[in-house]
């Protein structure tokens, strides 16, 4: 199993978000959180990349107690976390941007390697390696920030609000890439709005509401749950 996470209770200060939450990722899935906003989505991803620190819980990634742990020290034992709306710095070139990302050793070692497999996935970026990332529109500032989160060489890439104020061609491309990764071996859990979509693409999903997951399985499956049917795709 690559993630496991355990009665995770999580917050902000006194509010608790999280309520005795618990999932598992194995090694090659692609997995979905789904749920309305504020259901604590974005928190538990949080949380699993030392953003915030549990109040209680636990989480294991391969085998081993990450729990708290500083973020920069799990970004280093394999997870990635592109974060809603993307994160790119946005004075520097395209290019830069994915070079600064490569921060460990194998990293840095592998970037000519990682700067071909950006480059595959999402062309216009090759094209606009030189363009400062200020000025590149929404959705190539997000093919961006899934380019830098890939140059950290990740093992489990998550992904916060996938198709979040992005044009439809430019989700269709977001999907594309991920398909190419998963191909390739890439574990990935998607936080997608979306709900038809994430269903059809992935294996299993998670239903979050109000802090606390309510109903998980086969993705194809709760495709067709009644529940999720009216509430969350309006069929």
């Amino acid at each position: 199993m690559l993630l496991k996470v355990e009665k995770l209770n999580a917050g902000y200060g006194k509010l608790q978000v999280l309520w005795d939450v618990g999932l598992y990722v194995e090694k090659g899935e692609k997995v979905a959180l789904i749920g309305p906003n504020g259901a604590g989505k974005t928190t538990l991803l949080k949380a699993i990349v030392g953003l915030i620190k549990p109040f209680s819980g636990r989480i294991i990634f391969i085998d081993e107690d990450i729990t708290g742990q500083a973020s920069h020290k799990i970004a280093h034992k394999g997870i990635a976390l592109i974060p809603e709306g993307g994160r790119v710095l946005p004075r520097m070139t395209v290019l830069e941007n994915l070079e600064v990302a490569a921060t460990t050793k194998e990293a840095k070692e592998k970037i000519n390697d990682s700067l071909e497999l950006v480059f595959s996935l999402f062309p216009i970026l090759k094209e606009r390696r030189n363009q400062i990332a200020g000025t590149l529109s929404g959705g190539e500032q997000r093919m961006l920030a899934i380019g830098r989160g890939l140059m950290s060489r990740p093992k489990l890439l998550l992904i916060d609000e996938v198709s979040l104020g992005l044009a439809p061609k430019i989700v269709h491309q977001l999907y594309d890439a991920f398909e190419e990764l998963h191909k390739q071996g890439l574990t990935l859990v998607l936080v997608e709005q979306y709900v038809k979509k994430v269903l059809e693409f992935t294996d299993r999903a998670y239903l979050l509401e109000r802090g606390k997951v309510v109903l998980e399985g086969i993705s194809s499956t709760l495709l067709k749950n009644e529940y999720i049917r009216k509430v969350y795709i309006g069929a």
